[in-house]
C-alpha cells in the first residue's frame, strides 16, 4: 500500500482522545507515552515483560496469574468452576461447599485444564501473505494464508516444543505468532463456597454495587512437582485505593470495535438475536432440570451459571446495537474514514469499494447464518457428549490429512490441547445430557422447521425428547477407551453404531458444508476487504488503533473511580464487607454460607469488598490480575456493570465500569473465615 498523507484535522478526528482510558492493547504496542502524559507513570519494558510472564490464559476461556514462585495460580471462581464441578460428586460438592487443600498432597488434579504463558510475539504478516499474489480470488487467497499459517505454527512447535498460534489482528491486517509455555498438570488448591463466590447470583450479575468473593486458587505442576516460576505477582500490602492507577492483564475474547457498520447491522439483525434466543432456551431448560431434584441442581450448577452469564451478556450487547446513539456514533466514525479515502483520488480508486464488498459478504452470510451457527458454530453448546463425539469424528477424519488441508482446529499445533479435552475423565451425567440435547433438537425444529432435511434426519421420526434419550443411552462415549479406539480409526467411526457418533455424523456433512461457505464467502472477505479497511485505519492512526480482542493477552489501564448511575446517584468506588451482611436475606441467591455467618463478628466490616475502575475489559478478561503501578496485586477482575456491555462495540466511561474483587477482602476471608495460614504465608501476607 502506498504511503497515505492526511491533514492534521483529519488525523485529529480519527485519533483516540487522550481523555479516555480506552484500549485493549497489545503488549508489543502499548501506548507508554499516552500513560506517561496523562498519569505521570513511566511504563517500562521491564514492567510489561514481568506482567506478561506472570499472566496466564486458562484454556476454558478465562485469565489468571502466578502469585508465588511455586506455581500458585490466581483466577476467578467462575473461571475455575468447570474444574471444581468436575472434581465434585454427590458426596463431596466442592462447587457448593468450597475446597481447601491444607497440604500439597491434598491438591486435586483438574481432569482437562491447561494454562498458557505468553513467551514471545513475532510479526509474521509478511510470511503469511508471501504466497498471495495480486488478483488472486479471495477464497483462494484465504486458503493460501491458512496453509502458510499451518506451516508457520508447525515449524514453531518443532523448533521450540511450545504451543504456537498465529493470531489474526486488524481483521487480517497483521498476523502475529504467539509462542506459549503450556502447563497441563493444574491442581485445585482453594475455592470458596459458590454462594459467596457468586453472591447475588443471576439477579446481581453485571450489576454494581456487588459482593462477590469471585476467586479461586490453583497450582501448576511440572514433572509431578509444583512449577518453579521466576515471574509472579506480589500481593499489595495496602490494597486498592480510590483514584489509584491500575493495570489489567488478561485475554478478552471478542470485541467488534473495528467492525464495519454493515457487520454491526448483521450482528444486530441476524446473528445476536439467534444466539440470544438459543441461550434463553438453554437457560430455561437447565432451570427446569435443576428444579426437579437436589442432585440435578448440583449437576447443572456450573453449566447453568455459564449459560445465564452468556444470556445476560448478549442481552446487553443487543441493547447496545439497538441504541440509535451508539449506531449513529459508529456510522459517523465509518464515514470519517471513508471521507479520508475519498479525499485522495488514488486511494479512492483503490479502496473506495471495500465497504460495499464487506456489506455484500454479510448480506450473503445472512442467507445461511442460521444453518452455519446451529449446525457448526453453536451446535454442541451445553453438551459434553455432543462436543466429545464431534471431536472424535473430526479427529479421525482430519488427522490423516496433510497439515495444511485440515480444519484449522485440528492442525498439529492444536492437537495436544484438543486431545486433553477429548480424553477428559470428567464425569458426564446422562440426565443433563438428555435435557440439553432435547432442547437443541427442539430449537432446531423451531428455527429451521420440521421438514428441514437435516432436522428430519436427526429426529428420524422421533420427538426431540425420544431422540435425545435414545442417543445418550446407546452411546458408550463416557468410556475414554472407546473414544481413543474410534479417534484412531476413521473407518471405525464410519461403521460405529454408537448413538452419539451416528448423530454427530449426520450433523457433520451440513456443518462442514456451511463452514466452507463461511470460509469462502465471508472469512475470505474479512481477510481481504475488511483487512484493507483495518490497514487504512492503522496507517491513519498508527498504534492508537488497537486491534479487536482475539482471546490473546492484552493490557488495559485506568484509575479506581466511582460514578453516577442513571438516577444521578453517586456510586462509590468500593463496597465493604459490612454491606454483604446487610444485603443477605438467607434465601438464594442472597444467602451466605455458614462459614461467613459464623465469622461475622471477627471480620472487619470496613474492608473493601468489590471495586470499580475505568479499565477497558471484556469477556475473557475474567480472572485477570488487577495491579498497581508497582506491579502488585490490588484485586482481580471478574465482571463489568450492565452499562459496560455495549463497550463491546464502542468504549465509553461515563458510567461504564469494570468490577473487581479487592485484594483486602481476599486476605481478610482467608485469614478470618477459612484459616488459610499456609496460603497467606505463600503470598507474603
Amino acid at each position: 500500500m502506498r504511503k497515505i498523507k492526511l491533514s492534521f484535522s483529519v488525523l485529529a478526528c480519527l485519533a483516540v482522545p487522550l481523555g479516555a482510558d480506552e484500549g485493549i492493547w497489545l503488549f508489543n504496542q502499548f501506548p507508554k507515552e499516552l500513560v506517561r502524559k496523562k498519569y505521570g507513570f513511566e511504563v517500562t519494558d521491564a514492567f510489561l515483560d514481568h506482567l506478561r510472564l506472570s499472566s496466564v490464559r486458562f484454556n476454558n476461556g478465562g485469565s489468571g496469574s502466578f502469585i508465588s514462585p511455586e506455581g500458585l495460580l490466581f483466577t476467578n471462581h467462575h473461571v475455575g468452576a468447570d474444574c471444581i464441578q468436575k472434581l465434585s460428586s454427590k458426596e463431596n460438592d466442592y462447587y457448593a461447599n468450597g475446597f481447601h487443600a491444607r497440604t500439597r498432597a491434598q491438591e486435586k488434579a483438574c481432569p482437562d485444564l491447561e494454562v498458557n504463558v505468553l513467551l514471545r510475539i513475532e510479526d509474521v504478516t509478511g510470511k503469511v501473505n508471501a504466497q498471495v499474489k495480486e488478483g488472486v480470488a479471495p477464497a483462494e487467497a484465504n486458503r493460501l494464508r491458512n496453509a502458510a499459517i499451518a506451516a508457520l505454527e508447525k515449524d514453531c512447535v518443532a523448533r521450540t516444543g511450545n504451543r504456537c498460534d498465529v493470531v489474526t489482528l486488524y481483521a487480517g491486517g497483521q498476523y502475529h505468532m504467539y509462542e506459549y509455555k503450556r502447563y497441563t498438570d493444574v491442581r485445585l488448591v482453594f475455592a470458596p463456597e459458590s454462594s459467596i463466590a457468586a453472591f447475588g447470583g443471576d439477579p446481581d450479575n453485571f450489576t454494581y454495587p456487588r459482593y462477590c468473593l469471585d476467586f479461586a486458587l490453583f497450582r501448576a505442576y511440572e514433572n509431578g512437582k509444583p512449577a518453579r516460576v521466576s515471574h509472579y505477582l506480589r500481593w499489595s500490602k495496602e490494597g486498592v485505593q480510590d483514584g489509584q492507577l491500575t493495570f489489567v492483564a488478561g485475554h478478552p475474547g471478542t470485541t467488534g470495535r473495528l467492525a464495519t457498520y454493515a457487520e454491526l447491522e448483521f450482528y444486530r439483525d441476524v446473528s445476536y438475536p439467534l444466539i440470544h434466543a438459543r441461550l434463553k432456551s438453554l437457560v430455561d431448560t437447565l432451570l427446569a432440570y435443576s428444579a426437579k431434584s437436589a442432585e440435578n441442581k448440583r449437576v447443572a450448577a456450573e453449566n447453568l451459571q455459564s449459560q445465564q452469564n452468556s444470556y445476560k451478556a448478549y442481552t446487553g450487547f443487543l441493547a447496545g446495537l439497538r441504541d440509535p446513539l451508539l449506531m449513529k456514533q459508529k456510522l459517523a466514525e465509518e464515514r470519517r474514514l471513508q471521507e479520508a479515502v475519498r479525499n485522495d483520488a488514488a486511494m479512492a480508486a483503490q479502496y473506495g469499494g471495500l465497504w460495499e464488498e464487506v456489506a455484500a459478504a454479510y448480506r450473503e452470510f445472512a442467507s445461511f447464518y442460521k444453518q452455519f451457527w446451529l449446525f457448526e458454530r453453536g451446535a454442541t453448546r451445553g453438551s459434553e457428549l455432543m462436543d466429545i463425539a464431534r471431536m472424535v469424528i473430526r479427529y479421525a477424519e482430519e488427522k490423516p490429512k496433510p497439515n495444511d488441508q485440515r480444519l484449522t482446529d485440528y492442525r498439529e499445533t492444536a492437537l495436544p490441547s484438543l486431545e486433553r479435552a477429548m480424553y477428559t475423565t470428567a464425569p458426564i451425567d446422562d440426565s443433563m445430557e438428555i435435557a440439553v440435547i432435547a432442547d437443541y433438537l427442539r430449537f432446531l425444529s423451531q428455527e429451521l422447521g420440521a421438514e428441514d432435511p437435516t432436522v428430519k434426519a436427526l429426529l428420524a421420526g422421533r420427538t426431540p425428547q425420544q431422540a435425545a434419550e435414545s442417543l445418550v443411552r446407546t452411546s458408550k462415549l463416557k468410556d475414554v477407551a472407546v473414544r481413543k479406539r474410534l479417534a484412531a480409526d476413521a473407518s471405525a467411526v464410519r461403521a460405529s453404531q454408537d448413538g452419539m457418533i451416528r448423530f454427530l455424523r449426520l450433523l457433520d456433512e451440513p456443518a462442514r458444508r456451511y463452514r466452507k461457505l463461511f470460509e469462502d464467502k465471508v472469512e475470505s472477505i474479512q481477510r481481504s476487504s475488511a483487512a484493507r479497511i483495518a490497514q487504512i485505519r492503522f496507517k491513519l492512526m498508527g498504534t492508537s488503533a488497537y486491534p479487536d480482542a482475539t482471546f490473546t493477552l492484552r493490557l488495559s489501564y485506568g484509575p479506581v473511580r466511582g460514578y453516577k448511575n442513571d438516577k444521578g446517584e453517586d456510586i462509590p468506588y468500593t463496597t465493604r464487607i459490612s454491606g454483604v451482611f446487610q444485603r443477605a436475606t438467607g434465601q438464594e441467591p442472597f444467602n451466605l454460607p455458614p462459614s461467613w455467618i459464623k465469622a461475622q463478628a471477627k471480620l472487619d466490616g470496613a474492608t473493601p469488598f468489590n471495586f470499580v475502575t475505568t479499565n477497558d475489559t471484556h469477556g475473557g478478561n475474567s480472572g485477570s490480575p488487577t495491579v498497581n503501578t508497582k506491579g502488585e496485586i490490588v484485586g482481580i477482575l471478574f465482571d463489568g456493570n450492565i452499562e459496560s456491555l455495549p463497550n463491546r462495540f464502542v468504549y465509553r466511561e461515563e458510567k461504564e465500569r469494570s468490577v473487581h474483587v479487592a485484594s483486602q477482602v481476599i486476605v481478610e476471608a482467608l485469614r478470618r473465615v477459612y484459616g488459610a495460614a499456609a496460603i497467606l504465608k505463600e503470598i507474603g501476607m
